[in-house]
């Protein structure tokens, strides 16, 4: 992890799921998961070893044969950035679509509506979802703070790769699967 991406999973001050970030409660391990991943025999795909899946992680940290499978990949979906930097959106602060204030992060941004906002019922443009390649600058939101409660409770920043050709990557991807037959 990069610094960044670190202080990012750090966040959370309680557990959290991982993809929709809604709070877990304290003691509700799957047990039967738990023995399903202890009893599933899986194969290395940079040595071929036989293993049990609750072995992976710690095989993987150690595997140079699965380091550079993995490097295979990323490099493979990996483009040279541009050099002209003012063609690109930025995706790290927004302003308030109600107010003056600007310069928020994202969390920063859902916390200010919430506080100060939350009432107000005018139908006005996100500017997170603006700022994405996929966004419509011009939608106005009949209810911005249900979109935010339910859009925004994570950063897209960790699971999107702005830069990534979708293209390339769905072919690496059905390439890859087909290798790991």
């Amino acid at each position: 992890f990069c610094t960044p991406c670190l202080q990012e999973c750090l966040k959370p001050k309680k557990p959290v799921c991982g993809v929709c970030r809604s709070t877990l409660s304290h003691g509700s391990r799957d047990l039967d998961l738990e023995k399903q991943i202890e009893m599933t025999e899986t194969t290395c795909n940079g040595c071929n070893k036989k293993m049990y899946l609750s072995r992976m992680r710690s095989h993987a940290a150690s595997c140079s044969k699965y380091q550079n499978y993995i490097m295979e990949g990323v490099k493979a979906v990996t483009k040279e950035p541009l050099h002209n930097t003012r063609n690109f959106p930025n995706r790290f602060t927004f302003p308030c679509p109600y107010c003056s204030e600007k310069n928020f992060d994202q969390e920063g941004l859902v916390e200010h509506c919430k506080t100060l906002h939350s009432m107000d019922a005018k139908q006005v443009v996100c500017p997170i979802c603006a700022s994405m390649p996929w966004g419509d600058p011009n939608y106005r939101s009949a209810n911005f703070m249900e979109h935010l409660q339910r859009r925004h409770r994570f950063s897209y920043d960790t699971f999107v790769d702005y830069d990534a050709d979708e293209d390339d990557m769905m072919a690496q991807v059905l390439m890859r699967s087909l290798r790991d037959k």
